[in-house]
């Protein structure tokens, strides 16, 4: 599931100079707790003030929100998303950096995704990451088994496809922080001594004994 199939699309934008008084008028009458800072140009960057921004900012100093203005305030650059990003890679993104939305930027601004977005709009629970990756590793090794007994323990159709597998085991690795110890290629060797010849020249490969 991409960003763009749970993103809103209704994004509410105010003026850097416009005084927090005006963002709060905004953001009460849409329900919102956060606005967008438009840019100034093309070349400009967007910025994002959010409800913590004038509570802590403002409200808790005693400051007049007539006085100040969003641009003392918030945050710019903001960070943003692309709309073909995944939301497993947007969630990640979110507990890396801490923020809790985002907008999304194609040449333009086209929407916005928050933490809400994430846990209401995708798919996490239905089909987790975890359990989709582990899928499509069972479905690669066994495309690698098919084609190395198609086509040759040596071919490089066999080669590249066992450096998928273990591409795909290193990332289940890195997302369940474990140490991969042992390849799906490894077993393979095990089962299939000739196979070692399928990285002859490369001592990271299958682990085999030396002769």
């Amino acid at each position: 599931m991409k960003v763009a199939d749970i993103m809103s699309k209704k994004v509410i934008t105010i003026r850097g100079f416009a005084t927090v008084a005006h963002a709060v008028k905004l953001m009460r009458e849409h329900g919102l707790s956060s606005l967008i800072v438009d840019r100034l140009d093309e070349s400009d960057s967007y910025g994002i003030v959010t409800k913590t921004d004038i509570i802590y900012k403002v409200a808790a100093k005693g400051f007049d929100p007539n006085e100040v203005r969003v641009c003392q305030i918030m945050t710019k650059p903001c960070i943003v998303v692309n709309p073909d990003l995944s939301t497993k890679s947007v969630a990640q993104l979110f507990a890396n950096t801490g923020i809790r939305r985002a907008p999304i930027i194609r040449d333009k601004l086209v929407g916005i995704v928050s933490l809400t977005d994430l846990l209401l709009r995708s798919n996490f629970l239905e089909q987790p990451g975890t359990v989709l990756l582990g899928k499509q590793i069972e479905q690669k090794i066994a495309d690698a088994r098919k084609i190395c007994a198609e086509k040759g323990f040596v071919s490089e159709e066999c080669a590249a496809a066992w450096d998928v597998v273990e591409d795909l085991q290193a990332e289940e690795a890195r997302q369940q922080a474990e140490d991969l110890k042992k390849t799906a290629f490894d077993e393979y060797c095990q089962e299939n001594p000739e196979a070692k010849d399928i990285r002859r020249y490369d001592p990271w490969f299958c682990h085999w004994e030396k002769e």
